[in-house]
């Protein structure tokens, strides 16, 4: 198994848009101003009844990568890689999924939110994670508590994280990336209004690390 193949996606951009999409008519044209404003790697939560259409819509615009949110069952993984997604995200982490994700070929990033999670998830191999909810999880400070005990763990914290902390959690040494909506907000959406959401993606991603 490579050792991180989920890095592949991960290390591209600073912001990864976690999107709940409800008309798949909008899945292209969102995908491309995500795109354009330079977030080329897209989570598509599993949240809607759109959400596996939207998928296979977005996996054809150009440059996009487009990975699966909220797995919640072993099953979910083949259908979103008959999608075409390329990779998957969990809210939380199960020894059923790990078992899935190890004999299947597509990159998982599981959630944990308590230092057992993260020992259960490293046993497993896995040196990725996604930490969720962050804010509610202890945000920042559970980050750095957590990087002196799991020097070999990296993290995208996803979870009441905005433009108004982003940088803060980017500044961690064990934070790869940063999960977050507010690229996509639900009146952009509902509105079409793809030049708000080109310019918000475009700030996003210019964003560093700032002090914590």
């Amino acid at each position: 198994m490579v050792p991180h193949p989920i890095d592949e996606f991960l290390t591209l951009v600073p912001v990864i848009p976690v999107i709940v999409i409800d008309r798949v008519e909008q899945a292209q044209p969102l995908a491309r101003a995500l795109v354009a404003g330079g977030l080329r790697v897209l989570e598509v939560t599993l949240r809607t009844p759109a959400a596996i259409e939207a998928i296979r819509a977005m996996a054809d615009v150009e440059g996009a990568i487009v990975g699966a949110g909220t797995i919640l069952e072993p099953a979910q993984l083949e259908v979103v890689e008959g999608a075409g997604a390329r990779f998957a995200v969990s809210p939380g982490y199960t020894p059923a999924l790990a078992n899935a994700a190890r004999n299947g070929n597509m990159p998982w990033l599981p959630g944990v939110a308590t230092a057992t999670e993260a020992m259960a998830a490293r046993a497993d191999g896995l040196r990725r994670l996604k930490f969720f909810p962050a804010e509610s999880a202890g945000g920042i400070g559970a980050l750095k508590a957590l990087a002196s005990v799991f020097p070999d763990l990296k993290f995208c914290p996803t979870g009441g994280i905005g433009a108004a902390n982003a940088g803060q959690y980017l500044s961690l040494p064990n934070v790869v990336c940063v999960g977050g909506s507010w690229v996509v907000p639900a009146d952009a959406l509902a509105s079409a209004d793809w030049s708000r959401v080109q310019k918000l993606a475009a700030e996003a991603s210019r964003l560093r690390g700032a002090p914590a």
